[in-house]
């Protein structure tokens, strides 16, 4: 898997610079912070995951560049015990993306697509891209049980270091919010894919909390 991200990371950063040590270096910075011991569910595995659904629907994208970036970056720093990380991944994001000399709009975007990502709202409304993002970023909710299952349990790994009595609360305190939320995904395509399999895993998880 990490051959095949590899490549994918370069085929992207490559469009932007010649410096063949520069993209390697932050590829490697990439693959580190993704692969840590803490990471069970923000990992590689799940940045290919939203990378696969970002080609599927290239298409329909305004900016497929900018959203690749905004993936690879959007959990760069991730720390369960903090609630900075998108700001702060974001931050990492522009000083990485100014390296690659990439246009400072596209740089702008990129650091709101990843902010967008904390409270899953929509900040740039001009057009899909930003809906997508967050979609795809949620997809794991509308899988089948058993993949919805596991990614529970990965979540709780990561937050080992509380007491399941802090755990629980906290994570009913989420699945509610989405649950109150007119909708969970905002693209018609997957609000008709996963909205009613993703409402009914996340009931079927507070039932068991």
């Amino acid at each position: 898997m990490q051959n095949e991200l590899y490549q994918s990371w370069i085929d992207l950063s490559s469009k932007y610079t010649d410096d063949d040590l520069l993209l390697n270096e932050l590829w490697e910075e990439i693959n580190q912070n993704y692969t840590t011991k803490k990471r069970q569910y923000h990992n590689l595995q799940h940045l290919k995951y939203m990378l696969q659904l970002a080609s599927n629907d290239r298409a329909d994208l305004n900016d497929y560049d900018t959203l690749q970036f905004a993936i690879w970056y959007h959990d760069v720093i991730y720390n369960a015990t903090k609630s900075n990380n998108e700001l702060k991944s974001a931050e990492f994001a522009q000083k990485r993306l100014k390296k690659l000399e990439i246009d400072p709009k596209k740089v702008e975007n990129c650091e709101n697509l990843i902010i967008s990502t904390k409270k899953h709202e929509i900040l740039n409304i001009q057009n899909q891209d930003n809906a997508y993002l967050l979609d795809w970023d949620l997809a794991i909710l509308g899988t089948a049980w058993d993949s919805y299952h596991i990614y529970t349990q990965n979540i709780r790994k990561e937050y080992s270091m509380f007491p399941d009595f802090m755990y629980k609360k906290g994570r009913k305190k989420v699945l509610q919010h989405f649950l109150e939320r007119p909708r969970i995904y905002y693209t018609e395509k997957y609000h008709d894919l996963w909205e009613t399999i993703a409402r009914e895993n996340i009931q079927k998880e507070l039932a068991l909390l």
